[in-house]
């Protein structure tokens, strides 16, 4: 059980994280800080030393990846369309039900699973799905999100963030066949070792300014959280199964489906003015429930894997 054991500890680094907030260490512009730190520094630093080592793989692989990463999150757009109706949430929710449908969070929980599970090589799988997350979640994540009309002359401006040139500069390491530094080496090693504990640091803090038994009694956001966590990702693999024999990009397209809404939904929500509570609840509270359901769905999953 390994993803369990990885779970455990990923919910021993949020408790931490929760437990500072509660005594007023981890505040509201600390966290921020260290976000910034995460996002810009530590994550972009793991996508890159994901490629500082000699494992290859094969071409042929990744073309599947990207394939699939293009269809999921196309087929994940298109549950979004009728999501918010099936749920019967209030017109002024669907945007971000929209959202927490489609981006998860694949950087701060994905990377130091995958890590984890199959080292550093699996990483560079991730990069392809990192890529159209990134602009799409500035693009499409922002029309779902603002009230207002949007310039998509800046929204695309915001495509040119790190997580996108990090991505992209780690497949030009890749198949230019360039082989970092040794100081370079490891100064990346270095700050991507600080992406799992400080973001979960955060996702724990962020805990301690909401309220459990609202989060527990809103029962739309429940059966969102059981579609999102369980329903979407054990269908998707069965899918997946069917065209996909690589167990190792199987088990990294597992925990990019079975993660849990992204922390980003949260933000975009604030800076657009639509109800950053209920976004902020449901990456919370599928963050909660991550800790149990991606070992289970791993567990479901294995009866269709062999």
């Amino acid at each position: 059980m390994v993803i369990l054991q990885q779970m455990l500890v990923l919910f021993l680094v949020m408790l931490i994280g929760f437990l500072g907030e509660r005594k007023g260490i981890l505040d509201d512009i600390t966290s921020k800080k260290i976000s910034w730190i995460v996002v810009n520094i530590a994550n972009p630093a793991m996508i890159l030393s994901s490629l500082s080592g000699e494992n290859r793989i094969p071409s042929q692989e990744l073309v599947v990846t990207a394939m699939i990463s293009i269809g999921m999150f196309l087929c994940l757009m298109g549950l979004a369309v009728v999501l918010p109706n099936i749920l019967k949430a209030k017109r002024s929710q669907y945007g971000v039900y929209r959202v927490m449908t489609v981006f998860s969070n694949i950087g701060f929980m994905g990377f130091p699973i995958i890590s984890a599970l199959y080292g550093k090589e699996a990483l560079l799988y991730v990069s392809l799905f990192i890529l159209p997350y990134n602009i799409l979640i500035y693009t499409y994540g922002i029309l779902c999100l603002s009230s207002e009309e949007i310039n998509l002359k800046s929204s695309l401006k915001k495509m040119g963030n790190i997580g996108v040139f990090a991505s992209l500069g780690a497949l030009v390491l890749y198949f230019g066949n360039i082989v970092l530094p040794d100081l370079l080496s490891q100064a990346f090693d270095m700050f991507a070792n600080l992406t799992a504990p400080l973001s979960m640091m955060v996702i724990g803090a962020s805990f301690g300014t909401m309220s459990l038994r609202q989060m527990l009694t809103d029962v739309r956001l429940l059966i969102f959280a059981g579609i999102k966590l369980i329903l979407i990702p054990v269908v998707g693999m069965w899918i997946l199964v069917q065209f996909v024999g690589n167990s190792m990009l199987l088990g990294v397209c597992l925990v990019m489906l079975a993660t849990p809404v992204g922390s980003m939904t949260a933000m975009l929500a604030q800076q657009y003015d639509c109800d950053r509570d209920l976004s902020s609840r449901g990456v919370a509270l599928t963050t909660l429930l991550s800790v149990v359901t991606i070992p289970a769905v791993a567990q479901i999953c294995k009866l269709f894997l062999k």
